[in-house]
This record gives C-alpha cells, sequence and structure tokens, in this order.
C-alpha cells in the first residue's frame, strides 16, 4: 500500500505533508494529508480491493456523492485515479482538507465531546437533506437485515422494513469532524432503513453513556417510534456480527442490554 501510494502522490502531482498516516479497516484504505502542486493543503486516499472484487456500491461510493447537495456538509473530492497492479485494482481519491479534525479518534466513542447544540442541529439538518435524496444505491437490503436480526436479536423477531431513506452508511465518530459539522467517507451511503444513521451513532456512543444519552434527547422523535426502535435493532445486530467477527468486543454487552431493552 505504502508503494502504491507513493504511486499515487506521482500521478496526482502531490507531495505527503508531515502528518502520520492513517490506516482504514483493516488494511483497506491508507490516506495522509499531502500538499498539491499548488502548495494547498489537500488529502489523499488509496483504496485497494482485488482485480475483480471492486463492489459497486462501496468502490464508486465517494465519487457517486458528488452527485449530493452541497448543502450536505463534506469535503469536496477533486480528482480520482485509477490504476491496477499485481492482481490489485487501485483508487487515488484527492479531497480538499477538512476544516477540523475527526470528533473522536476511533469509532467508539470514549469520551464525552460536549458538542454544541448548533452541531447536532447540523447534523440533523444534514440527515434530513440526505434522506430525501432519491437513489438506487443499497447500504443494506432487506435479506442481509432479516439474517442480523434473527441471529443476534432473536429468531422470531419481525423483520420486514417499510420506511427505507437516503444515508451515509456509515456513521461513527471517526466519520464526523467539527464543530463546523463535516462528514466524511461517503463510500457505502444509499438506502437504508429510517433512522439508520442516528441508530448505528447511538450504538457507538454506548460506552460513553452522556453522549448516548444526548443523542437519544436529540433524535426523540426517531428513538420513540417503531421505526426508529427497529433501526437501533438492526445496527445492534450489525455492530454484533461485527464483533464476532473481531472488531469492537468492547461494544458487546452494552450492545447486547440495549436489545434486550428494545425487545422487551
Amino acid at each position: 500500500m505504502r508503494q502504491e501510494l507513493r504511486h499515487a502522490l506521482s500521478a496526482l502531482t502531490a507531495t505527503a505533508d508531515l502528518d502520520a498516516e492513517v490506516w482504514g479497516w483493516r488494511g483497506r484504505t491508507l490516506s495522509r494529508a499531502v500538499r498539491t502542486e499548488q502548495r494547498n493543503s489537500a488529502w489523499l486516499r488509496l483504496v485497494a480491493a482485488p482485480t475483480g472484487a471492486t463492489d459497486h456500491i462501496f468502490w464508486h461510493g465517494n465519487r457517486a456523492s458528488c452527485e449530493l447537495p452541497a448543502a450536505i456538509p463534506r469535503p469536496r473530492l477533486r480528482r480520482v485515479h485509477d490504476w491496477a497492479s499485481d492482481g490489485w485494482n487501485y483508487r487515488a481519491e484527492l479531497y480538499d482538507r477538512a476544516r477540523t479534525a475527526t470528533v473522536h479518534s476511533a469509532p467508539v466513542l470514549a469520551i464525552d465531546p460536549a458538542l454544541p447544540r448548533s452541531w447536532w442541529g447540523d447534523l440533523r439538518e444534514a440527515l434530513t437533506t440526505l434522506a430525501g435524496i432519491p437513489t438506487r444505491r443499497r447500504t443494506i437490503i432487506q435479506p442481509t437485515i432479516d439474517w442480523l436480526l434473527r441471529t443476534y436479536i432473536d429468531p422470531s423477531i419481525p423483520t420486514a422494513v417499510t420506511h427505507w431513506t437516503t444515508a451515509h452508511g456509515d456513521l461513527r465518530w471517526t466519520n464526523l469532524c467539527g464543530p463546523p459539522l463535516e462528514i466524511l467517507d461517503w463510500e457505502g451511503w444509499g438506502l437504508a432503513p429510517m433512522g439508520y444513521d442516528i441508530a448505528m451513532l447511538h450504538s457507538f456512543s454506548l460506552l460513553t453513556p452522556t453522549t448516548a444519552a444526548r443523542i437519544r434527547a436529540e433524535f426523540a422523535d426517531l428513538f420513540s417510534s417503531r421505526t426508529g426502535r427497529q433501526a437501533e435493532l438492526i445496527a445492534i445486530a450489525e455492530l454484533l456480527h461485527l464483533a464476532a467477527q473481531g472488531d469492537h468486543a468492547e461494544l458487546v454487552p452494552p450492545l447486547r442490554n440495549r436489545a434486550t431493552e428494545l425487545v422487551h
């Protein structure tokens, strides 16, 4: 990945900044701050996939997100460069730098960030705007939801989703900046159960009760609804599945406790 990142720097006429490199989930991506030929600060993200395994949704998501309204705050994607080498496909994406750092350095929140009311209002507005965007992309599909809920929540639980809206698809703390709010990493955006994004963010916040309570208060209309409870159970089941594969094991006890509250 480091060798291919050097290729990307050359192809995009950029130089690596002094900031540390940032690795994505299981080494699938490698990113770092760079300077463009005009000495402007930018962000370079390299993603890799075996040849023939470039998932249509995730491989093209960031480029497709350029179609979304500018009212949804996110760094602008400037250029994309694709190539193949030794049985792998690579894509380099050059972005504007985010104006501020991510809210937290890890997906699972460990400390209350004490975000202002304006930040929460901006998040609600961005997600409401996004929800109304028509798309045929899908973040998650009904058969996957059926399996997740029956495997990790209750074999007899109703699984049919009746309200689908467009979602970011990976709303975790490492993908949120601010204040001011900016939302990163749009590779998985698409249709999901209504409330899916906030349900996922809440699940990633369960180790920080103050923030989890703040999310429930800011989005009380969602958490008090049947569709919102279903979205939360789906997010919980998805994270329990990831934990079974070795990710975020520390979330398992609070996830199970929360699922019990919702089911009973």
